[in-house]
């Protein structure tokens, strides 16, 4: 262990970092739940209760698991730092209702489009490109980008839930608040919003476990029970699906949501792994030792996770659990992963959880990620314009895609027009031209 991990050198011990991975592990366990149950929408026909959402709701359970595991895994034994992996929270949202539902991109040429995305962050990564495209994209629109997610995904956690409705006049409105996943949905708000404001390590795992439980009570009856333990259900029907038909990469709505893909899961991790070893003290000069080594655990699990069939793999900011409770070290992550696995062994729990009990993990993330909304410099107009367009068009626009691409071309115009055009990396103009060209003439 001490040979491995240099436990001494970071001043903790075996028992401090198993702990510590047991704290980060029930913060982010919940994405065992939510996952499978956002990726479900892209099948045809598998509406809860049928045969076909049963089968491909634990083959997108495995998916998770197998894509957290090997990503942070590898991130423990070859980067030794303390941070977990999982789907990241939005990208999942994007890869279903807009790459799949809205644009009508099959769910397998996708996942091919995940898959090529985490190759690219690999090449940045081994190639040292990382800092220079890093410096490219403007820093509110990367700021908002976060922020935007996080009102998307809170919007379908809403939606899912039916506190927000759809309405043909105003496009939406308020559901019925009497309505049984409604009241469960908004109760289970409030236990993870008061667990987590007493610093209660898993208070959305527990939210969601609560939920469900008050869901079954005979006043709601939302809940259907399923079980707790049982049999590893089949991958089959997700490994290995990725279309890589000729069609799809000849077309240029592919290669915007690889980048999309990318852009979102590229500046999540540079955030989110610059943030984490701010935390631990391991940041020097803006930059932390092994860094290329803790990308390439994300950008490796992303293109492992599309393997088995999920969406972008990527650093949770939940790891700062097990920061706080000491963790400095891959014995941590390692911890994480080997909880992950014994997932497996849980399906039956994990269908039994309804929608009203995971919608409100995503409302309560959406509210997470909005701090990221103040460090954008809002006394700057040629600042927050930009920030505040991406921010306001995906939840809009129903898609993260827009709302970075419209963002992306309103900075360097508005810059431009404020005579502030030196401001502007010339690599941002070439993406601005780029965006246009899709959302005019390109996009479907």
């Amino acid at each position: 262990m001490e040979k491995l991990f240099r436990l001494k050198e970071q001043g903790t011990s075996v028992r401090r970092e198993i702990i510590a991975g047991i704290t980060t592990f029930l913060t982010m366990a919940y994405i065992v739940f939510v996952n499978p149950s956002i990726l479900t929408n892209v099948i045809p026909g598998a509406t809860p209760g049928s045969s076909v959402y049963t089968q491909f709701f634990g083959a997108f359970m495995v998916a998770t698991i197998m894509g957290s595991f090997i990503a942070t895994m590898i991130m423990g034994l070859y980067a030794n730092y303390p941070f977990a992996l999982a789907p990241g929270m939005g990208l999942n949202a994007y890869f279903a209702f807009t790459v799949c539902l809205k644009m009508g991109i099959d769910w397998r040429v996708a996942l091919a489009a995940v898959f090529v995305e985490g190759i690219i962050f690999i090449v940045l990564t081994i190639t040292g490109a990382r800092s220079f495209v890093v410096k490219a994209i403007p820093a509110s629109v990367k700021l908002a980008t976060g922020a935007g997610i996080g009102l998307f995904i809170a919007f379908i956690g809403l939606k899912s839930a039916g506190i927000v409705v759809s309405d043909p006049a105003t496009f939406v409105s308020l559901g019925h608040l009497s309505d049984s996943n409604v009241l469960v949905a908004i109760i289970g708000f409030f236990i993870i919003a008061a667990l987590f404001a007493m610093k209660v390590p898993g208070a959305i795992m527990i939210g969601i476990l609560a939920s469900t439980l008050i869901g079954a009570l005979p006043a709601f009856g939302v809940t259907k029970y399923q079980g707790i333990v049982g049999k590893v259900p089949s991958i089959a029907p997700t490994f290995m699906k990725m279309d890589f038909n000729l069609q799809a990469l000849g077309n240029a709505t592919f290669w915007m949501v690889v980048f999309t893909f990318f852009f979102v899961d590229f500046f999540d991790t540079v955030g989110t792994l610059t943030g984490l070893a701010e935390a631990t003290g391991f940041t020097k000069n803006g930059e932390f030792p092994r860094a290329s080594r803790a990308y390439l655990a994300d950008a490796v699990g992303t293109s492992v996770g599309a393997m088995f069939g999920t969406s972008t793999v990527t650093t949770y900011i939940e790891s700062s659990a097990g920061v706080a409770e000491g963790g400095r070290t891959g014995l941590t992550a390692v911890t994480v992963a080997v909880l992950m696995l014994l997932m497996l062994f849980f399906s039956p729990l994990a269908m039994t959880v309804p929608a009203a009990a995971t919608a409100p993990a995503l409302i309560f993330v959406g509210v997470l990620m909005m701090k990221s909304l103040k460090k954008v410099d809002w006394d700057d107009v040629t600042e927050a314009i930009p920030a505040f367009i991406t921010l306001l068009m995906m939840p809009l626009t129903y898609s993260i895609a827009n709302g970075i691409a419209l963002g992306i071309v309103t900075y360097p115009i508005v810059k431009l027009l404020s005579k502030k055009g030196k401001q502007v990396h010339w690599f941002t103009w070439v993406l601005a031209i780029l965006f246009v060209l899709y959302l005019v003439l390109l996009r479907e």
